[in-house]
């Protein structure tokens, strides 16, 4: 069982959320599970805080804090939900561009300087998810 199979079994078994953690850690839900996911790191309080409140043994802090490999590899994703947001970067992908180009000039949004929330929000045709990325505009260098 790897790393991300031990987190989210503990999780499980606890009957917790991400946004139970959330409230242990002081970190957002979202960060949270990239941190199960290995797509984060944790400093060794916020590794030692949910061993505890998973009672996992604290070898696994280890890994915990250390930098991980980031990315889902370069395969396309066969995840249905994952494989929609991958879906949607090749259709609005460009047009965000060209409007982030518009409004900002040439840069990227960054991904280290970022936050992204999730919500439920509730519509008489079916509940919709909500997804609020904001990262930091930064303009590439001249030189």
């Amino acid at each position: 069982m790897n790393i991300t199979e031990k987190l989210l079994a503990a999780k499980k078994k606890k009957g917790l959320s991400f946004s139970d953690l959330e409230k242990v850690v002081n970190r957002d839900e979202v960060w949270i599970a990239a941190l199960f996911y290995r797509q984060a790191s944790a400093s060794q309080d916020e590794a030692n805080k949910l061993m505890s409140v998973l009672d996992l043994d604290q070898d696994i802090t280890e890994e915990l804090i250390e930098c991980p490999t980031k990315g889902l590899g370069p395969v396309v994703p066969t995840d249905p939900l994952i494989y929609r947001f991958y879906e949607i970067m090749q259709v609005y992908g460009m047009p965000l561009k060209a409007i982030i180009h518009e409004k900002f000039g040439d840069g990227i949004m960054s991904a280290i300087d970022y936050t992204i929330n999730v919500d439920r929000e509730k519509d008489s045709h079916g509940d919709r998810v909500r997804i609020i990325m904001s990262g930091k505009f930064l303009p590439y260098k001249k030189w």
